[in-house]
């Protein structure tokens, strides 16, 4: 993780269960080439409200950047098969507002740590061809880069978990509870004004 490439005036953190809307509503405001690149390819609202529920999947982990209570961009960590194991896939969003900031690469680093406390050997990276951001992003994290069926495909081999890295994301989630209260008092603060 890097040490605030982002803007310290918002904050990284785990996205709650409760929280599913909030991510859905991020997906929902990327913009047409955003949300292209996200998936890669075209998809509707619908399929974008549908997709958002999978975050309060248990093999689901979501990292999220909230600026004022509102999440503008998304990591997600997602175990292949019904138990963490050898492989696990990533994927990343950020909000044309917000983008160029060095989040998805902050993000980065929370979901390797993640992926790396639960014993997963490769975190698979799937991007269109053309996404030169994100690929830049992975060989940050000494990815391994080959094209599969036109799109390519970044492999990335986190270590092996030790008790500090145990400890920085069990610190870090000590904070989830009291970053989500500030982000729904500063919704509400922005309903009200």
């Amino acid at each position: 993780m890097s040490i605030h490439a982002y803007p310290v005036t918002g904050s990284i953190r785990k996205l709650l269960r409760s929280e599913v809307q909030l991510f859905a509503d991020h997906l929902l405001r990327l913009d047409k080439e955003s949300r292209r690149l996200r998936f890669t390819h075209a998809v509707s609202d619908e399929y974008v409200r549908n997709y958002a529920k999978t975050a309060a999947d248990p093999g689901t982990i979501v990292y999220i950047y909230t600026l004022d209570g509102v999440v503008r961009a998304a990591a997600e960590l997602k175990r292949m098969g019904n138990t963490w194991g050898d492989m696990a896939e990533a994927a990343f969003s950020v909000e044309s507002e917000v983008a160029n900031m060095g989040l998805a690469t902050e993000l980065m680093g929370h979901i390797i740590l993640s992926a790396r406390n639960r014993g997963v050997k490769q975190l698979v990276l799937n991007c269109l061809a053309e996404n030169q951001k994100m690929q830049a992003i992975a060989r940050k994290y000494n990815a391994e880069l080959h094209i599969e069926h036109g799109d390519v495909v970044a492999e990335i081999v986190p270590s092996r978990f030790d008790y500090m890295s145990l400890a920085t994301e069990m610190f870090e989630d000590r904070f989830i509870l009291l970053l989500s209260a500030l982000d729904s008092h500063s919704r509400k603060l922005k309903d009200v004004a």
